[in-house]
């Protein structure tokens, strides 16, 4: 089974509203996303945005430096510690077996684009409000090998 299907059952008998909110959440150019993607420019590096070429169709990638950041929002996959990742209290079984396979899916691409030779950074959604921060932490990642 799929986890689309997996997933869609799940959801079969949510509100209207509650479809409306789950179909208003952004999988690309998310203001995390987004002010990342600004802290690159501002520091010179050009990039290619969601390579469906590459496992976990990466966020960012630059490839003459063999580099790939996703972004990922606290929630979603789990941040650990991370206020932003607290789960609902209503069908918190569902959300937690979703973030938990989120997890586990992003450990997968992880794994197979080390293996194809590329250095994977993740960033968090609440590590993208500091500006400085997150200049800093990227010329860190830009600057290994």
């Amino acid at each position: 089974m799929s986890t689309t299907s997996k997933y869609r059952s799940d959801y079969a008998n949510v509100t209207p509203e509650t479809r409306v909110r789950m179909q208003a959440v952004r999988r690309r150019d998310t203001h995390p996303e987004i002010r990342v993607r600004r802290a690159l420019h501002r520091l010179g590096y050009r990039f290619r945005l969601h390579r469906k070429d590459l496992p976990g169709t990466p966020d960012i990638v630059l490839p003459g430096h063999r580099k790939i950041i996703f972004v990922h929002g606290c929630f979603w996959h789990g941040h650990a510690d991370c206020k932003r990742a607290r789960l609902p209290k209503n069908n918190a079984e569902i959300w937690r077996t979703k973030v938990r396979d989120n997890q586990a899916r992003d450990d997968r691409n992880i794994v197979a684009l080390r293996q194809l030779g590329w250095n994977v950074m993740i960033i968090w959604e609440c590590e993208t409000s500091d500006p400085s921060f997150l200049s800093e932490r990227l010329q860190n990642f830009m600057r290994t090998k």
